[in-house]
């Protein structure tokens, strides 16, 4: 667990703790850690969360799996991004989505009301997770509506054009690299492959843009 201490140490949840601070309070609030392979499911639709979760190595994505096996991914994470919170309010229900491992990825888990509940010692650091928790939240509503924004355009090419601006904004360069491949970014977009790869070429003939696999320029 102390090996994934400078991870914890850059992460949202852990924000302005040391690494002696965090390795303090992980028995505090219970931490485990687990390994997943390639192609493994984390969660799968229909159990409950009961943990925080966050991602200390690899990738996972959150996707909904249709009864076919059509994937539509809602998002992906990242080292050092949390996920699952939303379902830990009571009567929140079960997960909606899968959540999987992209690549050979490792999850650490911390029990959900050790961490909203001051532990008798009442430190200062643990208020301060509270308070970061909660930031967290907030930031990934605000990810979450940037999808909606761009699922809301109506073409393809609207779509592409969306989202490829916020990552070049996030980025703040107009060249950058995605997160997904052709049919990943297919998927998050809700969008055919084929259609999509034709239409990239289309923007790239019309001067807007330049790729290479998952780097792109805007031009």
């Amino acid at each position: 667990m102390k090996k994934y201490l400078q991870i914890l140490s850059h992460t949202q949840l852990f924000k302005g703790l040391g690494e002696g601070e965090i390795s303090g309070m992980l028995s505090c609030l219970d931490a485990r850690s687990h390994t997943y392979h390639r192609g493994e499911y984390v969660f799968r639709q229909g159990e409950y969360v009961r943990d925080i979760t966050l991602l200390v190595r690899g990738k996972l994505h959150i996707q909904r799996d249709d009864y076919w096996g059509n994937s539509n991914i809602i998002s992906a994470v990242d080292v050092g991004e949390m996920f699952g919170e939303a379902y830990l309010a009571p009567n929140s229900g079960a997960i909606l989505n899968n959540v999987v491992a992209v690549e050979d990825s490792t999850v650490l888990f911390f029990d959900a009301r050790k961490v909203i509940t001051t532990c008798s010692s009442a430190c200062k650091y643990h208020a301060m997770v509270v308070q970061n928790l909660f930031f967290a939240i907030s930031d990934k509503n605000r990810k979450l509506v940037q999808k909606l924004g761009h699922m809301s355009h109506r073409t393809t090419r609207e779509k592409l054009m969306s989202y490829l601006s916020e990552e070049s904004n996030r980025q703040n360069s107009a060249t950058f690299v995605i997160p997904f491949n052709r049919q990943q970014l297919a998927d998050f977009l809700s969008v055919d492959r084929s259609a999509m790869s034709h239409e990239l070429c289309k923007m790239r003939d019309d001067g807007l843009i330049l790729f290479e696999k998952s780097k792109f320029t805007l031009i």
